[in-house]
């Protein structure tokens, strides 16, 4: 079965970059490994001079952008293992999946080199790509769960190909989040203040609070005393467990996925946390559909799999949440999208009071700058050289004039610093809105896509059939 592992290449202590991005391309190159280059592809690279291209791309990045990066911190191309089973594919075979399995990960963008390996028993392809892209105007951006989305394609890869995949990987974690019983077990030692503090917090955000307050309120509930720190730090301290000191929310002191940013990104669901991913649940495939298309036995085999596994997946969500009853089901995804189009209503007249605030503020102001010219011209008994004079301002009196007229519609026009009031309530507003516009959002996409599932199980539709959009 085909395993995948991506590395980072750095260079080494006493490593100049040139020696280090040649040393690991020559070990991939290596005659005796690839049968004297037999086995080697490349995408815009030259296999005998990719070293050298690698570099060049390099020294234009720093060029055309300025940025420089630390030594150590500096990545200089990735590597990619692919491995296959004994005896089920042919070198040549192993390439072009490895040369596509490259194509499809850095989507062109970047130059990469694959090099197929027979001199172990199971073959095996090494891929290098530049960590510049082609046009030198950035870098590969890697990714929290970047293995797990490498891997994934790769088993997608080699189903279409009917080769063999791991079929049960196993997991740092069979869900999201482990509770304390299942943690302790996989410990040899007691738990420490921070592995509590780490469990507190994803057991917080397990419940998906809406806001930093939210969030504090929970850990208060899991016996937490919360203390903010200069400069906006937050720190936690478990009551009546012997802690003497408060531990920070911070990275440095927690791992990676633990500072006050990745907790307020989780809460505002812009991005996941690492090691941390949450299961995605997405709609049946219509297998015939696709074969009809011109998929393959490779895509019939993993696409069965995939459907089992998100049937799974609905039936696992009912039953945590009781709604084992489809009339509840049906009621929760309906109350699911009536929230979401309520929020999304709420935004759209938030944002048009702010249209219409600052359309006042600046109508306002231009009033105020012309009509000082105004009264001239109406002291002067409107007389034409006045008017020919100051056409230009006379012109934006009347258009601020009648800009307020509309926007006021009768109304008695507030005063500028009510305006500008009103202005940053309405900005905070629409930043809540949008805080629980994207939770609403997610809920209904889980939730819709649940019942679609459950309803291509009962037999109500066809898998992969587009429902119709609630209004």
């Amino acid at each position: 079965m085909a395993t995948t592992t991506l590395l980072q290449r750095h260079a080494g202590e006493g490593e100049t970059i040139a020696e280090a991005i040649r040393d690991c391309l020559d070990y991939g190159k290596d005659p005796e490994k690839t049968e004297s280059g037999k086995y080697i592809s490349a995408y815009e690279c030259d296999p005998a001079t990719v070293a050298d291209e690698f570099l060049l791309a390099k020294a234009s990045y720093a060029a055309m952008t300025g940025r420089e990066q630390k030594k150590e911190n500096n990545v200089l191309c990735y590597q990619i293992r692919q491995s296959f089973y004994p005896g089920e594919i042919t070198p040549k075979e192993a390439n072009r999946i490895g040369y596509e399995l490259a194509m499809r990960w850095t989507k062109g963008r970047h130059a990469f080199i694959v090099t197929t390996h027979t001199d172990k028993q199971h073959i095996h392809c090494h891929i290098y790509y530049n960590s510049t892209t082609l046009d030198c105007s950035r870098k590969f951006r890697n990714f929290w769960g970047s293995s797990f989305a490498l891997r994934r394609l790769s088993d997608r890869l080699c189903l279409e190909n009917g080769l063999s995949i791991v079929e049960n990987p196993k997991p740092r974690s069979k869900s999201k989040y482990r509770n304390y019983g299942e943690w302790q077990k996989d410990r040899k030692g007691p738990l420490s203040y921070q592995d509590r503090l780490r469990l507190a917090i994803d057991t917080a955000l397990a419940e998906r609070p809406a806001d930093l307050d939210e969030f504090l309120n929970l850990m208060k509930q899991a016996e937490y005393e919360v203390k903010t720190v200069r400069g906006g730090g937050i720190s936690f301290r478990l009551t009546g467990q012997g802690q003497e000191r408060f531990t920070r929310l911070r990275a440095s002191t927690l791992g990676d996925g633990y500072d006050l940013q990745d907790v307020l990104s989780a809460i505002e669901g812009k991005e996941k946390r690492p090691g941390r991913s949450e299961r995605k649940i997405s709609l049946a495939v219509d297998i015939q559909a696709k074969l009809a298309a011109g998929k393959g036995p490779g895509y019939e085999r993993w696409a069965k799999v995939f459907n089992i596994k998100q049937m799974a997946a609905a039936l696992a969500y009912i039953q945590d949440n009781g709604l084992t009853d489809y009339e509840q089901l049906a009621q929760k995804a309906t109350e699911a999208a009536d929230r979401f189009h309520a929020i999304s209503e709420q935004i759209k007249q938030t944002e048009q009071a702010m249209k219409t605030n600052a359309g006042l503020k600046a109508a306002t102001v231009q009033y105020a700058k012309t009509r000082p010219v105004f009264e001239q011209y109406k002291a002067t008994k409107y007389s034409r050289k006045f008017l020919a004079e100051h056409e230009a301002d006379l012109e934006l009196y009347r258009a601020a004039q009648t800009e307020m007229r509309s926007l006021l519609g009768g109304a008695k026009l507030p005063k500028m610093d009510v305006l500008k009031e009103e202005g940053r309530k309405l900005t905070a507003k629409k930043k809540q809105l949008y805080g629980e516009y994207q939770k609403a959002r997610r809920d209904m996409q889980e939730i819709v896509t649940i019942k679609a599932n459950i309803d291509t199980l009962m037999g109500y539709t066809e898998p992969g059939r587009k429902q119709e959009k609630e209004r």
